[in-house]
């Protein structure tokens, strides 16, 4: 699901309603203790409760006053972002 590159997460395998539960549990530890990049890259599915998990990544990030970006991501969720009108908030 997830492996830890550096200051990159790696997510790999679906990421939709039936794993969203289990890639939050595993970037948990990761998320709001440094600055992270997540490389959506290996995904070979999503839905839009993938935009849930990047928002909510997003927000505990700041929280503790770090940062997110995401690098390669699924043509697929870019639309959905667009569809919802939330694109401009995903942080590139």
């Amino acid at each position: 699901m997830i492996q830890v590159e550096g200051s990159v997460l790696k997510l790999s395998g679906p990421v939709t309603i039936e794993t969203h539960v289990a890639v939050r549990d595993s970037a948990a530890p990761h998320i709001g203790q440094a600055d992270w990049a997540i490389d959506w890259a290996g995904v070979s599915e999503v839905d839009s409760s993938a935009l849930s998990l990047i928002f909510a990544w997003l927000r505990a990030s700041q929280a503790q006053g770090q940062t997110i970006r995401n690098v390669n991501l699924p043509a697929n969720l870019k639309s959905l972002a667009e569809l919802y009108g939330v694109a401009e908030l995903l942080p590139a």
